[in-house]
């Protein structure tokens, strides 16, 4: 019996140890926001018509890589043919033919993802309002007690770096707001 009244100050002990560590432990949580920076930028920049200008032009070299890419499909299905029927001359001539073409579309999608990096970079570098935003976004993100916060989606990336989001965290209408001639003073 004694024994038993000696290990409950131990075990209210370690309870308490265990339950203040889980405390210190959940204010060490790091909180993430995600932004989509595109929406903010279209929705308030002055330089509005050169982002769309941006994206007009990222589609139209996206239809560029497809007509390429179905291209050399043709290409493909045409020396299976060839193979199927024996002809070999045809069958090499085609795969020489996908092979050039291959090639050049991997250079083209090279020197134009080059060129929307750069046309990329300038847009986001030259503008005084995205510097504003990123201000914007440093003082939100400070009040709010985000650690990091993502773009959902990135200008000179074809893929998002963020595959799954609560929108609990997305601080894009936010900042939209924020930056809206109504909140500034």
């Amino acid at each position: 019996m004694k024994k038993a009244r000696g290990l409950f100050p131990v075990a209210f002990i370690l309870v308490m140890a265990f339950a203040t560590a889980g405390q210190a432990f959940a204010q060490q949580i790091t909180r993430i926001a995600v932004i989509d920076l595109q929406k903010v930028i279209m929705a308030y920049s002055k330089d509005g018509a050169a982002f769309k200008d941006f994206e007009l032009r990222k589609t139209q070299i996206q239809v560029e890589i497809d007509k390429m890419a179905e291209e050399i499909k043709r290409l493909q299905l045409q020396k299976v043919d060839a193979d199927k029927s024996g002809d070999r001359q045809k069958s090499m001539k085609i795969e020489s033919d996908i092979y050039q073409k291959t090639e050049y579309l991997r250079d083209f999608v090279r020197a134009k993802q080059a060129e929307l990096d750069d046309q990329a970079k300038k847009l986001s570098s030259s503008s005084e309002f995205v510097q504003q935003v990123y201000r914007q976004i440093q003082a939100i993100s400070e009040t709010q007690g985000y650690s990091i916060v993502l773009n959902l989606k990135s200008a000179d990336s074809v893929i998002s770096a963020v595959v799954w989001y609560s929108s609990m965290i997305d601080i894009t209408d936010q900042v939209i707001q924020a930056l809206s001639p109504k909140s500034t003073p």
